[in-house]
């Protein structure tokens, strides 16, 4: 499903927030309030989209590495270009899952009970 700005949407599954939470007024190690869950079915507006989600080290190590064996590697003493080869093809599972999870999508989204969630993947949300 495309998300959009705008758009109402629902929680597929329930969320729950690591974090105890804490009463406001409290000291930092003061009394907590509880664990606080929103439930599969709270439904939302979508407030903002983010359209790609940063790829992590082993993905950027992939991209700079391999750029460097094309653009050098026919340069390269045999030695060198061997352990750069080994190399790009010890990150190869990491670009590869990177590359099958494409560019990903994040929403922030505005709860119909006034709780906001930021960063989530647009997987944990269906149409309303």
């Amino acid at each position: 499903m495309t998300l959009k700005e705008g758009r109402r949407v629902r929680l597929a599954v329930d969320i729950g927030l690591t974090d105890a939470v804490a009463m406001t007024g409290g000291t930092a190690n003061g009394p907590v309030a509880g664990f606080l869950a929103l439930a599969a079915g709270t439904e939302g507006t979508v407030d903002r989209v983010v359209e790609e989600r940063e790829p992590g080290h082993e993905v950027r190590e992939y991209e700079r590495l391999k750029s460097l064996l094309d653009s050098f590697g026919h340069d390269m003493p045999p030695e060198s270009r061997r352990q750069l080869e080994e190399k790009v093809g010890s990150l190869e599972p990491a670009w590869a899952a990177h590359q099958e999870r494409g560019a990903g999508v994040t929403v922030r989204v505005r709860f119909d009970n006034g709780f906001i969630l930021d960063g989530a993947s647009d997987e944990l949300f269906t149409s309303a």
